[in-house]
């Protein structure tokens, strides 16, 4: 009896052992050249706990399947004249208006207003990575270039990339964007990203 015990307790220290070894070996969504950013885990975990709850609100996902189905076969040449039309255009310009104004976006500007200054901005794309919604004007309208957008979207679902911590040309702030895929909540597939700015004095 103590000898099976003692062979069973040997046996569930080596399942143990692998299973610990393959959770380790498992890489994290984060982007891993971010490492250098100190606030990166707690930002991470931002995310996955808080962000996620509210990403997949309807206003937002039916925003982004709309606009995919509008963008879809946009050329890389009109995907770039619309990002210099966003750069040109004023705070009044239609662009801009479609992607600050509307549901979508007075919702945004409640996720910040009501984050306890922890958020200075946010904002969502499709799936060219061109901007759907934001609580304020971006400097650009076409994320599709930047890390922001091809090691979320463009890794799959649950990636997740961690930013440098900087002034944002945006919002002026010394802070740190966070970024994650967005997937619909009906069919599990990736159909934009969203990117969240987080101030470092709130973690």
């Amino acid at each position: 009896m103590v000898k099976a015990f003692s062979s069973l307790y040997r046996l569930a220290l080596a399942l143990f052992a692998s299973v610990a070894i393959c959770v380790m070996a498992v890489p994290s969504m984060a982007a891993e050249e971010n490492n250098d950013n100190e606030f990166a885990p707690h930002m991470t975990l931002y995310m996955t706990h808080t962000v996620s709850e509210w990403v997949h609100n309807r206003i937002l996902i039916e925003a982004i399947r709309a606009q995919n189905l509008v963008t879809v076969g946009l050329s890389e040449e009109e995907i770039i004249a619309l990002d210099n039309e966003w750069r040109a255009t004023g705070r009044t310009g239609t662009l801009r208006s479609q992607v600050l104004d509307g549901a979508a976006g007075d919702f945004l500007r409640m996720i910040v207003e009501a984050s306890d200054e922890m958020i200075t901005e946010v904002f969502v794309t499709d799936a060219l990575g061109l901007n759907v919604a934001a609580s304020v004007a971006t400097s650009d309208y076409w994320q599709g270039d930047e890390d922001k957008f091809s090691k979320t979207f463009g890794v799959g679902v649950g990636a997740i990339h961690i930013g440098n911590m900087e002034v944002d040309r945006s919002t002026g702030a010394y802070q740190g964007q966070a970024s994650m895929t967005i997937t619909d909540p009906d069919s599990g597939l990736p159909i934009g990203s969203v990117t969240v700015g987080l101030l470092p004095d709130m973690f």
